[in-house]
């Protein structure tokens, strides 16, 4: 692995949650936290394991999922750098909802979790931030659930190309931004077959909104894709 040349206080800041942390806790953060190196296809915790802490991916991806007593997968969601997860045991203390897998080598910043709790008692009015931390999932939960219910495959896949670009930069940022991301790890997250994966994404390309390669989505026009995924 080569990702320990990665450093958190470049890329930590890149997120809109962190940027907007009062300098103390930021700092706190920074002198708490450590780095977690995984390999590729390396667990990070199973559903069931108690609180370990707060992650965030510094590099590479780490697969959000769920597997039931038959061995069938449902793949959440892929995480990556500088997003946060694992603020949901944070609040109740319980064990882990699904299971954390490396899906690439990885590099991640660990915030343990009785410096946090410590913290947070000492600093009660900073259980807000976490709390921001997440809603913000949990508005996105909503919405997920609701695109499958209303809208066509098509505008489902757009709409998550587009939050898996957001979770890197500002929305008014409106660079380029090229997705690390096999085509059909993005249609199981979607709950769409392969080849449907593949002619949509086919679709978007024909119309120059983004450029298809083997295990990698660019987007080509931003403002015209999120034009695309609001259209219903």
């Amino acid at each position: 692995m080569t990702l320990t040349h990665v450093d958190p206080q470049k890329i930590l800041p890149d997120s809109l949650w962190f940027q907007g942390l009062p300098g103390d806790l930021q700092e706190f953060i920074f002198q708490s936290g450590k780095a977690v190196e995984l390999f590729s296809g390396s667990r990070l915790f199973c559903r069931g394991d108690k609180p370990c802490g707060l992650y965030a991916v510094l590099a590479g991806y780490i697969r959000i999922t769920g597997v039931n007593a038959a061995g069938k997968e449902a793949i959440l969601t892929l995480i990556e750098a500088p997003q946060w997860f694992g603020e949901i045991a944070l609040f109740d203390n319980k064990p882990r909802t699904h299971d954390a897998l490396a899906e690439t080598d990885c590099l991640l910043w660990r915030l343990p979790q009785a410096p946090l709790l410590a913290k947070l008692q000492s600093n009660p009015e900073y259980w807000c931030e976490f709390g921001q931390l997440l809603t913000e999932k949990l508005r996105l939960s909503f919405q997920l659930l609701e695109d499958i219910a209303l809208l066509p495959a098509s505008v489902r896949l757009a709409r998550r190309v587009l939050i898996m670009a957001e979770g890197w930069a500002p929305k008014t940022d409106t660079s380029l931004r090229t997705l690390t991301v096999p085509q059909e790890l993005l249609g199981t997250m979607l709950g769409l077959s392969r080849q449907t994966t593949n002619q949509i994404l086919g679709d978007l390309e024909a119309k120059g909104l983004i450029k298809v390669q083997r295990n990698r989505i660019e987007i080509v026009d931003r403002t015209g894709l999120l034009d695309y995924s609001n259209q219903y």
